[in-house]
């Protein structure tokens, strides 16, 4: 009965307040991931020097791109579980279940072996300074040990998602988090472990989620009850997991690639404007957590009303969607330049690199909804079980047009403005290709329900 209570039906009564219901924990969670995330680095900072401080928070684009991969294949667990529930089936829901546990296990532990032979060489192609490069190698050889949980954590969230519950991994992610701030503060200022105790404390802190979602999956009454000795690759879902997963993971990591690149160019314009943007990154993250939050929503609604044949409810739900990012998108975004000069001062008190983190929260954080009305639309899209088509218009009209921009305009007009003024553009031309392709999309995806109940019928 508790379960059922965490659960929300996603295929009937009013959708509005289901949707804030189900997205709210999951903006809660992103926040609360930023914000454990922030801690780990003032503890270092603070406490540890500035090499052990560069030696973290230069290792992050390194661990997304790694680990991408794999969490777009638990975007694919989502789709397929929640799809399978939506149909009613729970025969193929638990083949789902075990199936996307049986791969973020696996997953981890390959990452956890390639992160932790190959971090050294990792960091040596990325040009890691001589005094970094040893405290880094460190850190990413601990942190890796930690994979095989950071991916059943994901992935079982997702499965939980899918049956309509955000609460509980919120839940486990507080105390997860909770835990991991006071092993930092014992590990690095009591212990003197410097990076291995803040990489000791998320790994211990990862494998504590880990066991709380296993714990909650085992527990499980329905569709989602996880029992060990069932644990096998299902071939059918298998393959509908990596055809809905793996075009989300690859467009991570094509993110990932580009988002280096555009780094490269701000580092052209020396300390405090790397300093400037990479402080309004940080807030501007809050904005996109935010939204982000009804792109995930979107995408299992759609999932399980897709998969329940009620069309009706997944335009509605992507209305909703549209409708809750842009506003989110529109307050938090000019909330942030707004009082720009006081959370900008809490990362630098030079009023240069505040003036250089305004310039940026001017031309990407002011208008963010741009960016949330495009990742919503991709939302349905993978929903209704097509991946290939936003990933491809992602990267060409995201990640290629930014490129292309750098290239051309950016060498005509060498300033951070303009190089700032790529994202709202870009996000205009993925987000208008992206409202195309669902409009086409969604005539082939409807007639086949239709074509499915007529063949069902006879």
């Amino acid at each position: 009965m508790q379960t059922k209570r965490l659960e929300l039906d996603m295929c009937n009564g009013p959708l509005g307040s289901k949707i804030l219901l189900f997205a709210l924990p999951l903006m809660l969670s992103s926040i609360l991931q930023l914000l454990f995330n922030a801690a780990d680095v003032i503890v270092v900072g603070k406490f540890a020097g500035d090499a052990s401080l560069a030696a973290v928070t230069s290792t992050g684009s390194l661990i997304n791109l790694l680990i991408n991969l794999f969490m777009g294949l638990s975007i694919g667990a989502n789709v397929m579980v929640a799809q399978a529930i939506g149909h009613g089936d729970e025969r193929r829901a638990g083949k789902a279940v075990h199936t996307s546990v049986l791969i973020s296990l696996l997953s981890g532990v390959l990452l956890a072996v390639i992160g932790f032979f190959c971090a050294r060489q990792f960091l040596e192609w990325m040009d890691s300074p001589e005094n970094v490069i040893g405290l880094s190698t460190l850190y990413l050889r601990i942190y890796f040990l930690g994979m095989p949980a950071s991916l059943f954590y994901n992935f079982g969230s997702a499965l939980l998602r899918a049956a309509g519950d955000t609460r509980r991994p919120l839940n486990y992610l507080f105390i997860a988090g909770i835990i991991n701030v006071c092993l930092n503060l014992l590990l690095v200022i009591v212990f003197h472990l410097d990076v291995a105790g803040v990489a000791i404390a998320t790994i211990i802190s990862q494998y504590i989620s880990a066991l709380l979602v296993l714990r909650c999956l085992m527990r499980e009454s329905g569709p989602l009850h996880l029992e060990l000795n069932r644990l096998k690759i299902d071939k059918e879902v298998f393959w509908g997991i990596v055809r809905i997963g793996l075009p989300a993971g690859f467009q991570g990591m094509v993110f990932s690639i580009s988002n280096v690149v555009i780094q490269s160019s701000i580092n052209s314009f020396g300390d405090i404007v790397m300093a400037g943007s990479g402080a309004s990154a940080n807030i501007e993250g809050f904005v996109y957590m935010g939204m982000n939050a009804f792109y995930q929503t979107c995408l299992t609604f759609t999932s399980q009303n897709y998969g329940a044949g009620k069309c009706d409810r997944v335009d509605k739900t992507l209305l909703w969607c549209q409708f809750y990012s842009l506003v989110t998108g529109l307050l938090l975004g000019n909330l942030a330049y707004l009082f720009g000069p006081q959370l900008l001062g809490i990362y630098s008190p030079s009023p240069d690199v505040v003036a250089q983190g305004m310039i940026r929260l001017l031309y990407i954080s002011v208008p963010y909804a741009l960016c949330g009305i495009m990742d919503v639309m991709v939302g349905s899209l993978r929903g209704l079980g097509w991946s290939v088509a936003p990933m491809f218009v992602s990267v060409v009209g995201v990640c290629g047009a930014r490129l292309l921009w750098i290239a051309t305009v950016f060498q005509v007009y060498h300033t951070p403005q303009c190089l700032y003024f790529s994202y709202p553009v870009t996000w205009v031309i993925t987000g208008s290709v992206h409202i195309l392709c669902f409009l086409i999309i969604r005539r082939k995806a409807y007639a086949r329900l239709a074509d499915l109940a007529e063949t069902a019928a006879s």
